[in-house]
């Protein structure tokens, strides 16, 4: 490693990485591959086959169970409908990625809980997602003695919508007996006279 550290090789496949491929996982929290590269004074391919050979090492020594709580959530990757479908381990005091897949369907879903097994599956006690059909079927379906919690972002989005419907066919309802619709464009104001917490004792 430069400026004063060992510098040695370390076999992987066909190719060879300095030892100071093991400090570039702290600089990638901060840089891209490519700036990693420049601050190294090496290349874009040595930094990737570092970061793969890392990896790999990490998934071959990882202990996965036991494991009590699990998120899964979905990221939007490149342009159009194309998702990857994140699974993370959020028990207390223990919270990490455990796995990534292409797309967000059932059989990819599945596939988190064929890596996992049945022994693991079976003491999770808690997973948290949003309402995406395919996710709720497979938690039902792989690890249905856990509790299933649902996003309150997408609870809240899901009333949106709700209330979005009701006025809309109440401006069509007032519109058709022959009143001017106040509610077809108030957004927010006709939600925002609900009660949320009871009235006050008098």
């Amino acid at each position: 490693m430069r400026g004063g550290g060992r510098t040695g090789a370390v076999g992987y496949g066909e190719t060879y990485l300095d030892q100071s491929s093991h400090a570039f996982p702290g600089a990638l929290g901060k840089l891209s591959w490519k700036e990693t590269a420049e601050e190294f004074r090496t290349s874009w391919d040595k930094v990737r086959d570092a970061v793969e050979y890392l990896v790999t090492w990490g998934l071959e020594h990882r202990v996965l169970g036991p494991i009590r709580a699990l998120g899964v959530d979905e990221i939007q990757r490149g342009k159009g409908h194309k998702y990857l479908t994140l699974v993370y381990q959020i028990d207390l005091g223990c919270t990490r990625l455990l796995w990534i897949g292409q797309e967000r369907t059932v059989k990819t879903f599945r596939e988190f809980f064929a890596m996992i097994g049945p022994e693991v599956s079976a003491k999770i006690e808690f997973v948290c997602s949003d309402m995406w059909k395919p996710y709720l079927g497979v938690i039902g379906e792989m690890c249905s003695q856990a509790l299933n919690i649902l996003d309150r972002f997408h609870i809240v989005a899901k009333v949106n919508e709700a209330l979005d419907d009701i006025r809309a066919a109440e401006a069509r309802r007032i519109k058709a007996d022959g009143y001017e619709p106040l509610l077809a464009k108030s957004g927010g104001a006709f939600s925002s006279g609900l009660r949320t917490s009871p009235p006050p004792r008098k």
